[in-house]
Formats: C-alpha cells, structure tokens, sequence
C-alpha cells in the first residue's frame, strides 16, 4: 500500500494543509477506497470527522485542527469569528473552541466546532492565510465586535492596522457598504472616537473647564512659543498642551513633526503634553488628573 510520501503530490498538499487531508483529495491523488481503508487501518491515517484525515499520527497543531475544521464543514466553509481573528493574530478564538462560517441551509455538525451559518460571502470577505480559508480582517472584525469591550476592539483595529491588514481609514469605508449588519455600529462608535475632531472653539470650550478643575489658571489660547502656534499655554509654569484629532493613528511625518514641536519645547525648559481631541471629549477624568499631577510638580515650590 506504500505510505503517503511515495505520492509527492498529495505529500505537498497534506504539508500545506497543516497534516490534513480529505477523502476526495485521496482519491484524486491515486489512493483507492480499500488504499484509503488499510491506511486508517494500520494508522497512518486517523479520522477526523467523516472524510477528513490527519496524517501519520492523531494529534494536530493549532493550524492542523483550524484546516480541519474548516474541511469537515464543506467544500464553502470558511475559518471565522474568533478562530479567524487567532489566524490574524488581532484577537483569541472563544472559549478555545474552533468557529466555522457555511451557507445558510448547510447541515453539517461537528464537536467542538461552533457552525455558523450564513448567506453567501462576497468574495472580498473571503481569503486563504496560511493555507486556510477565512474571512478577510475587515469582515472578521465586524463578527466580533460584540463580543469585545471597547479596549479589545481598539487593540484589534490596531493590530489590524499594525499588521498591514486594513487600517482605519479603510475600515472606515468598508462599513458604510454594510450598514445594518450587526457590529458594523459598535465599530464605527470606537472608530469615532479616535477620528473625533473638535473646532478650536469647542476644543476651548471643553478643554478649559477640565484644567480649571485641576486647579489651573485660565491659559493663553493659540500662543505661538518657540516659533509653533500651541492650543494651549501656561507662561507661569512653563506649560504647554497640544491635542491632536485628525486621524485615528498619525501619520509618520505628523508623527515627526510633532516630536520636533516637543523638543523645541523642552529645550527651552518648557512641558509639552499631548492629548487627543477623544481624550478631551471622553476621558475627562484622565486629562483631569495629569494636568494636575503635572500642575503640582511644575509649580515653584513655597516651602522656606
């Protein structure tokens, strides 16, 4: 009967599924029904699910079990939900229990893979990572988007863009084409607080009171200091506080441009700090108390 490696073609394709293989690929390789029987027989096959074998020994790594969840759920299922996030490396499968999108009306069971059935994905939703069939980042983040709290999704979106998978700009655009869906609404909320942008008015506005509560005088508005036009600027503690709210992330030469800013500042003996235009908005409590802390070490000391 031979083993599998006299048969390079099905040897190349057991290797790049991840020690797995179906029925139909065996037969298709050269290997009979009765072939595939004394194999299973003599272990060096082990089922699997019906149709799909593990090759040469039963235990299978991570990406071995994801390939043959995927096989065992039809020729049109795909790795999704928090198994498809894991491949991406933006999040963590649920519970550790494999996820499995087929079409709507599929019948297929297997234990310990969570089956979700749904209509047609278009094929931008679709990819093959590593050799396995999966839904595209952007899709993947839409299915669990209700599952995370706002942190994890933040940190998921940003492992997506730090990836190179989408980054928010792109994201952004995708979910005006699936308005409706559920998660498309949790992610915009999250994206929209780190596009957030406030007019120099209502920046003033909002900010303001926020550095009045941490025991600030008012501040200069729109100073320029060291040759750079400052939101804001306290000369009597040699302050200096910038936002920033026109992307979610900065690009690198913003990013540049605004360390330069930071250096001119604290090479004159000044404290630059940054907040974002979302901080200022959403997380008061935070901006409250490190301009605060920062007030109280800056303050000439009174003491004898």
């Amino acid at each position: 009967m031979g083993d599998l490696r006299e048969h390079s073609a099905l040897w190349a394709t057991v290797a790049r599924q991840h020690g797995v293989i179906n029925h139909a690929q065996l037969v298709e390789g050269g290997i009979s029904a009765s072939g595939i029987k004394h194999r299973v027989v003599t272990g060096r096959l082990h089922p699997l699910a019906q149709g799909v074998y593990a090759v040469g020994r039963p235990q299978l790594m991570q990406r071995g079990r994801w390939m043959a969840a995927v096989m065992s759920c039809g020729p049109h299922a795909v790795l999704s939900h928090g198994s498809a996030a894991a491949l991406w490396e933006i999040g963590s499968e649920r519970s550790g229990r494999i996820e499995v999108s087929v079409l709507a009306g599929t019948q297929r069971r297997r234990a310990g893979v969570v089956v979700h059935r749904r209509f047609a994905l278009a094929d931008h939703e679709v990819r093959v990572h590593d050799g396995i069939p999966l839904t595209a980042p952007i899709r993947t983040l839409v299915d669990i988007a209700c599952r995370l709290g706002s942190r994890k999704l933040e940190r998921a979106i940003g492992e997506a863009d730090a990836r190179g998978l989408c980054d928010p700009e792109e994201l952004r655009s995708a979910l005006d084409a699936m308005r409706g869906q559920r998660g498309v609404g949790v992610l915009r909320r999250v994206l929209d607080r780190h596009t957030f942008v406030l007019t120099d008015s209502e920046l003033e506005r909002r900010f303001v009171p926020i550095a009045r509560r941490a025991g600030l005088p008012r501040p200069k508005t729109q100073a320029v200091v060291n040759g750079f036009r400052v939101d804001f600027f306290w000369p009597q503690l040699g302050l200096v506080v910038e936002t920033d709210g026109l992307r979610y992330h900065r690009t690198p030469a913003q990013q540049a441009a605004d360390r330069v800013r930071d250096q001119a500042h604290i090479a004159a003996g000044l404290m630059p700090l940054r907040f974002t235009h979302a901080q200022v908005s959403y997380e008061t409590a935070h901006v409250e108390a490190t301009l605060r802390a920062t007030a109280l070490r800056l303050r000439p000391s009174t003491a004898p």
